[in-house]
């Protein structure tokens, strides 16, 4: 074990964070909750997700009644999380798990990478955690970021992806595998941060090559960001007495299997659709008028610029994949966070 490691454990025993998927020696990690956050821990903080988790756990205790859900209602209460491709993994692979190993998460890298959702890094995290492998290096943005200032990697990213893991695994000790994982988790999260890092405070600072050269913010290292295109779109609110129809979007679809507006193409383009020409869009006819403000909202790979137009129907339609939902169970019904910023449009 190296000096690295030794003092990064020392400082992890003493000033670990204490979440909701951790269990305290001398408990042993329950593999499905090491999955379900880590599922949920991609592109999302940990105080995002900690509600998140504590809700799924009390609906769906075990990794078999997670499989035998019915996706909607697991959309639902992944609404607002964001990545919804997620969600709709995090059953499949509950479903896998429950059907071909027996509600039993396999043990090793080479298994857990197979089933859907879990790449590399997740499964890396999960064998390590939850079943002690030292083999499959663990490495997340937190990592990238500890051991490209550790060792001053000046490779751009994602090129530097095979000498950060190269570099983690001669770190990553066979005894303890998995809480030193999180201890580099956790220093990236509470001191090797992103901006303005905490370096007098880190336990391996007479180590670090990036902090001797007083550089540590400007690693790792990343080409420039591109600029973010803008997508255009109209949106459609249709409404019968005190409901609002609501579409369920085809699973291929960009979040997919969610319920949502009706709405235009979201296409880049410099202005907004016209509405004569947009409303073949609309599952019915009525005489639109626009509702409230614009609405925009960013994804991660593009800005979206939303009108939204409303109508009340004298006649309730229905259309496959629709739904009418009670304009008062809105907040419930799992919308994403686009739809719902949307329909805060809705004047009476």
């Amino acid at each position: 074990m190296t000096s690295i490691t030794k003092k990064l454990l020392a400082w992890y025993d003493q000033e670990k964070r204490t979440l909701p998927w951790r269990a305290e020696p001398p408990t042993t990690q329950d593999p499905y909750k090491v999955w379900m956050s880590e599922i949920m821990l991609q592109q999302t903080t940990v105080a995002t997700v900690k509600g998140y988790f504590d809700k799924f756990l009390k609906r769906w205790p075990t990794v078999m009644d997670l499989a035998s859900a019915v996706q909607e209602d697991v959309l639902a209460e992944w609404a607002g999380l964001g990545y919804y491709a997620r969600a709709r993994n995090l059953h499949k692979c509950a479903q896998m798990v429950a059907i071909d190993y027996q509600g039993q998460f396999p043990t090793t890298y080479q298994e857990l990478v197979k089933l859907p959702g879990i790449g590399d890094y997740t499964a890396a995290a999960i064998a390590a955690i939850a079943f002690g492998e030292s083999k499959a290096p663990v490495v997340d943005g937190n990592v990238e970021r500890f051991i490209t200032r550790l060792h001053r990697i000046e490779t751009l990213l994602p090129q530097a992806k095979k000498e950060i893991k190269a570099e983690t695994l001669s770190l990553t000790p066979k005894d303890r595998p998995g809480d030193f994982a999180q201890a580099m988790m956790d220093l990236g999260a509470t001191i090797c941060s992103p901006k303005k890092p905490k370096c007098l405070l880190c336990p391996i600072q007479t180590k670090c090559s990036a902090f001797a050269n007083g550089d540590a913010e400007t690693f790792p290292r990343k080409p420039a960001k591109k600029t973010k295109p803008t997508r255009r779109s109209l949106a459609f609110i249709l409404r019968y007495e005190d409901q609002i129809l609501l579409v369920r979007r085809d699973d291929s679809a960009m979040l997919g299997g969610m319920l949502g507006l009706p709405h235009t193409p979201w296409v880049e383009r410099d202005t907004l659709p016209d509405l004569g020409e947009s409303l073949t869009y609309s599952p019915g006819r009525g005489s639109f008028i626009k509702a409230g403000e614009t609405s925009k909202h960013t994804f991660t790979h593009f800005h979206l610029i939303t009108d939204i137009y409303k109508t009340s129907l004298t006649n309730k339609i229905n259309i496959e994949n629709g739904e009418w939902v009670r304009i008062k169970d809105i907040k419930t019904a799992g919308l994403p966070t686009v739809f719902m910023k949307m329909i805060k449009s809705i004047s009476d």
